[in-house]
């Protein structure tokens, strides 16, 4: 991610930089402040591990370096303290997560982000930190919170520092000695530091501004030494600052990038998830789905960023900056969160301990699904009789794809059960989980086929329904243009349904949306648009999901943008007909991304006279079950997803 950074050159007139040491004096001036300050994600400190924006510690910050200086002499783990006003208007989580990346904090380093203004805090730990999440929960409910709440600013670091050190040690948290303090650190405007410090700047303003022109030019000569120091010395964080920004289209495709990498991570995740919680139900799984729906709802909020751009291309290239910035910052936290995770899932699932009770499942799951995909063919072949190549389209391949991912799952149980017999725990592992998700999208294409097909036949009552309703309305209608239109469709409609083969969902679509001419009430016409949206949302999704190994950004965002506009609708009755349209459209514009994208992707395995188990092995890479080096993706982020490598 890119920082934008404005500077004064090396040549910067007199005038302007006195103009800049006035504005500082203003600053320091103890002006009331109306309104709460607001704290972007920052660089830290580079003299130490505390940032004080606001002068909360005052004369304990030697208090809080010694715990930390006691955690990190225990340990080896360093926790960052900082302080500021608020978090900008983000999430703590995210604000912190943000400052962590932007200052480049290793897998050891912690980061306690403290608001004066509010009172709130967040802590960012990598998933190596040796912290599990309910401890670090628990150190938060019991060392920090309880210090914020009388204003113990200095309290609430002492108390991380030292109920880290506790949980490490495998010792009860304890809650710190609280002295209560200023309850809004920072309100009067003033820097870090004492009240009086103004007093003294003020003073001395005068008398540098008439230094300040006599020495321009040897502070010139003086910057560019320093910059030249500065270059292999400064810290991560001013480091970046430094740099050049990075390009918007480099940008653009690495937040794209990002996008499709949450999004599988996501769907990954989300699928082994379902394995584990039909193994180990569903409250010993509550803390992985949690973190499924943090991560579901940061990449929700970076594909409506994306959308926004896609709607409406800002001009402004800091504008759009910041815009693919914050795309790239929510899929971070996506995938920070889904990683810290990890670990533990690991260890609940136990896929080595527990192998043979999980292929037994997988094995029945199989048995299952194989008479489930003959039933989706039969369907499918009921269905072309009466139904048009159109109608039948969206879900035509699904079950030979279905059979596909089956056969590949088949393959590797057989692989599966060989290494448990050979005694190999890591390739019985690896064989479980690849088995399991082509498990996972061999049944979501079935699935698919027999609610497409359940729709067809709704679609074909709600038709009658809304013929009935437009003929109605035209009783009553005068005759203009919009009547002519609605006469004209309901002509063509009858046409189509007495040909035999046609798609109702394609002609009701007509139907209503001419009726809607017509100015009468909506009748039944949202309830049919909400059915008709989620339909083609539900298609989209599935489409998407057993395909994903080939589709790109622009198809996701589409069908993100669709599922928002589908639970509007499901939430507002009122605004139902408009966003359903909305959803419904750009639920087929998502579809239309996702099948150029496939019929773009290239595989060795893509021959039509390849033998199936090349072809299942080419279904397996589309739908990104397995990933590169043909080894099966596991719940986690981006930085732990493909760890059965290891």
């Amino acid at each position: 991610m890119t920082r934008l950074s404005r500077r004064y050159g090396p040549r910067a007139p007199g005038w302007a930089i006195a103009g800049v040491l006035l504005a500082l004096c203003a600053l320091l001036l103890p002006v009331p402040v109306t309104g709460a300050r607001a704290d972007t994600p920052l660089d830290l400190d580079s003299s130490g591990r505390i940032t004080d924006t606001v002068g909360a510690l005052g004369r304990r910050r030697a208090q809080v370096e010694a715990a930390l200086d006691r955690l990190h002499t225990a340990h080896h783990v360093q926790v960052y303290v900082t302080y500021v006003r608020n978090f900008s208007g983000r999430a703590g989580r995210t604000w912190a997560d943000s400052t962590a990346d932007r200052n480049g904090l290793g897998p050891r380093d912690v980061l306690l982000a403290i608001a004066t203004f509010g009172h709130q805090y967040a802590v960012s730990a990598d998933k190596d930190s040796g912290f599990r999440q309910d401890q670090l929960d628990r150190v938060a409910a019991v060392a920090i919170a309880p210090a914020l709440e009388q204003h113990d600013w200095a309290g609430a670091a002492i108390g991380a520092a030292d109920g880290y050190r506790a949980v490490l040690e495998g010792k009860p948290v304890k809650a710190p000695r609280i002295r209560p303090g200023d309850s809004n650190p920072g309100a009067d405007g003033l820097v870090p530091g004492d009240r009086r410090v103004w007093v003294p700047i003020a003073c001395s303003a005068g008398l540098a501004l008439i230094l300040l022109h006599l020495g321009a030019r040897r502070a010139a000569r003086r910057r560019a030494a320093r910059r030249a120091v500065l270059s292999a010395t400064t810290p991560p964080g001013l480091a970046r600052m430094a740099q050049p920004l990075t390009p918007l289209p480099e940008l653009d495709a690495e937040a794209a990038r990002n996008l499709v990498g949450t999004d599988d991570a996501v769907h990954t995740s989300a699928e082994e998830l379902f394995f584990a919680t039909a193994q180990l139900g569903e409250r010993a799984t509550r803390p992985f789905a949690e973190a499924v729906a943090y991560a579901r709802g940061e990449l929700a909020q970076a594909f409506r960023l994306r959308q926004q751009l896609d709607e409406a291309p800002h001009e402004d290239e800091d504008i759009r900056r910041h815009a693919l910035d914050e795309i790239c910052s929510r899929c971070t936290s996506a995938n920070r969160r889904l990683d810290a995770e990890s670990s533990a899932f690991d260890r609940l699932r136990g896929l080595r301990a527990h192998a043979k009770a999980i292929l037994a499942h997988a094995e029945a799951t199989a048995r299952v699904l194989e008479p489930r995909i003959g039933t989706a063919e039969a369907a499918l072949a009921a269905l072309a009789q009466c139904r048009s190549a159109a109608a039948l389209a969206p879900v035509g391949e699904h079950p030979a794809k279905a059979r596909d991912r089956l056969a590949f799952a088949g393959a590797a149980l057989a692989e599966a059960r060989t290494a448990l017999a050979e005694r190999d725990g890591n390739r019985a592992a690896i064989s479980l989980r690849a088995a399991e998700a082509a498990l996972s999208q061999a049944r979501t294409l079935a699935d698919a086929v027999l609610r497409h097909s359940h729709e067809l036949t709704g679609a074909t009552a709600r038709l009658r329904d809304a013929v009935a309703e437009a003929e109605a309305a035209l009783q009553t209608a005068p005759e203009d243009h919009a009547a002519r239109a609605v006469t004209e469709v309901l002509a063509e409609t009858r046409r189509a349904t007495a040909a035999g083969r046609h798609d109702p969902r394609s002609l009701l679509r007509r139907v209503d949306a001419a009726a809607a001419g017509l100015g009468h009430g909506p009748g039944g016409r949202p309830a049919r648009a909400v059915l008709a949206a989620r339909g083609e949302v539900s298609a989209a999704r599935d489409f998407l999901a057993t395909h994903r190994g080939a589709v790109g950004a622009p198809a996701r965002t589409r069908l993100a943008e669709a599922e928002r506009h589908l639970a509007r609708a499901e939430a507002d009755p009122e605004g139902a007909e408009r966003a359903s349209a909305r959803a419904d459209s750009l639920a087929r514009q998502a579809r239309a991304l996702a099948e150029q994208d496939v019929d773009a992707y290239d595989t060795p395995f893509d021959d039509p006279c390849a033998t199936h188990p090349a072809r299942a092995l080419g279904g397996a890479l589309l739908g990104g079950i397995i990933l590169a080096g043909l080894l099966p993706a596991t719940f986690g982020g981006g930085e732990t997803r493909g760890r059965l490598a290891g």
